[in-house]
């Protein structure tokens, strides 16, 4: 995700990223299996495991989308699915599973695909930067700092701490915005290019 981020940024090339994303994408394809095949048809094991085909199943399309350099509609389009699951399953942590924070995460990357639908389905070329920054900025919150504390056996889940993390989501949002918007404006100043990089 921080790589994919960066990518949008301009500041790494889209094949260089393709790389990742090929190697993450097919990890979250082949371990959510292997973990159901195992499951016994274990109800908790089954869904903590599926979501992270929708992670697979975008990563593995965005590096495609890297080394081909096809257009990003079907990808723009599939990423509204999945933000569609994403609140399913963010609703679901907080009713089935009782774990708030991760409900809150869910919904954070539903915001990011809505974005990714936003800038490849609809073409909205504007927001780039804007998706890239909050790519990067959610890539820890989400991700680096849940990992850890996961790994540790420091991580808790309650509804003050999700209360934070939706915070600092919104706070990422919100640098995102105007990064993004600081990012175009100097994009259109005389002598320089007007259009953003693409996605893919």
């Amino acid at each position: 995700m921080f790589i994919n981020g960066l990518m949008l940024l301009g500041i790494v090339p889209g094949k260089s990223a393709a790389i990742l994303n090929f190697l993450v994408g097919t990890m979250q394809v082949v371990f959510p299996t292997l973990i159901i095949l195992q499951s016994n048809g274990d109800p908790a094991v089954i869904f903590g495991a599926a979501g992270l085909y929708l992670f697979g199943f975008t990563y593995l399309y965005v590096g495609i989308l890297q080394m081909t350099g096809i257009s990003g509609e079907g990808l723009g389009w599939f990423s509204l699915f999945v933000a569609v699951c994403a609140v399913v399953i963010g609703y679901l942590q907080f009713t089935l599973t009782a774990d708030p924070v991760f409900g809150v995460i869910w919904w954070v990357w539903a915001v990011l695909w809505t974005l990714f639908f936003l800038l490849l389905g609809l073409n909205k070329s504007s927001l780039t930067r804007m998706t890239g920054w909050f790519t990067v900025f959610i890539s820890h919150l989400t991700g680096t700092i849940p990992a850890f504390l996961l790994l540790l056996g420091r991580y808790e889940t309650n509804n003050t701490l999700a209360v934070w993390v939706a915070a600092l989501a919104v706070a990422s949002l919100v640098g995102a915005y105007f990064l993004g918007r600081k990012s175009m404006r100097s994009s259109a100043e005389p002598g320089q290019a007007a259009s953003v990089a693409p996605a893919a």
